[in-house]
């Protein structure tokens, strides 16, 4: 979920204007605000705002201190402390981009993507002919790799509707912009992942958020169980299709950004779900530790917790 959504979510006018709610207009105006800013402007005003995160108490700075202690224990409390105030900022810069990257014409956005990172990993996906699986966790501007390769392929993506539904069409409007197409998580969009695959298609799907106490299974994540999603070691071994990651790297100063392919480990194919599991958390750690400062960490990745153990994050 783009983090702008919370921030709006939170503010609790009754004010409706026809038969939205204010909110609804309040995110518009703030997406054609941020989409008015050339991008270098743009990423100096996010830069302010996860500044301002870093220095003010607040949950999800509490949040992310908290992952990185437990996922990069190696690491001293100054480098962790780097690392928090740099994942801040760019969540700010997150917020901010949400206007060019949902407003902008799909040709301006995509001229910002000014590098491409082993590129044969995504070629060689393509070329089983079987369809391909793209893991994007929340990492850079992660919103941008699906206008990209939909641009030029034909890709079904998996959202969660947000729970302010009157941005729903917003939302679907922005991202389905340069050809993908949308499905929710729910057992029509299941279906429909399927049969694109079927159909030698792609398919994209965000694989580091918690799925819930029905649709995960408990394997490790940088050491520690988390709540992982099943769904796409299942569509691996049901489907032989090829599965990669991609993230797309934020540049400094607005200067564009940079897409990466990963390979995912045959480990993925297995029978075994949770040796499945294992092998896609353990392609996303090795994509985040490439670019840790970038990874929101803010996110209550390990909320879920089994056996019924209290929360992390209290």
């Amino acid at each position: 979920m783009p983090y702008w959504i919370p921030i709006i979510q939170t503010l609790k006018s009754p004010m409706t204007n026809g038969n939205k709610p204010m909110r609804y207009y309040l995110a518009r105006l703030l997406l054609s605000f941020f989409a008015l800013l050339p991008l270098p402007l743009n990423h100096a005003l996010g830069h302010a705002i996860g500044w301002m995160f870093y220095v003010l108490p607040n949950r999800t700075r509490r949040n992310t201190y908290i992952n990185l202690s437990l996922c990069l224990p190696e690491l001293d409390e100054r480098q962790r402390h780097r690392i928090a105030k740099a994942s801040l900022i760019e969540m700010g810069k997150s917020a901010t981009e949400m206007g060019p990257l949902w407003r902008w014409r799909p040709a301006r956005i995509l001229g910002k993507v000014v590098g491409i990172e082993n590129e044969h990993i995504f070629n060689d996906a393509l070329a089983r002919q079987k369809g391909t699986i793209i893991m994007t966790p929340h990492l850079g501007a992660w919103e941008i790799t699906g206008l990209y390769i939909s641009a030029t392929q034909t890709v079904t993506s998996l959202y969660r509707p947000p729970r302010l539904q009157s941005i729903e069409e917003m939302i679907k409007t922005a991202r389905e912009r340069t050809g993908a197409t949308l499905v929710p998580t729910n057992t029509r969009g299941v279906k429909s992942l399927f049969a694109a695959l079927s159909r030698h298609e792609i398919v994209g799907i965000l694989p580091d958020q918690d799925p819930g106490e029905d649709g995960g299974i408990f394997v490790p994540f940088f050491g520690h169980e988390a709540n992982t999603m099943k769904l796409i070691p299942r569509l691996a071994q049901k489907t032989g299709a090829a599965v990669i990651l991609v993230s797309a790297r934020r540049l400094a100063r607005g200067k564009g950004y940079v897409i990466r392919y990963n390979a995912v480990g045959e480990n993925i194919y297995s029978k075994d779900i949770a040796e499945s599991a294992t092998a896609m958390n353990r392609a996303i750690e090795q994509t985040v530790r490439e670019n840790p400062e970038q990874y929101q960490w803010g996110y209550k990745r390990f909320r879920t917790r089994a056996d019924g153990k209290p929360s992390l994050y209290q």
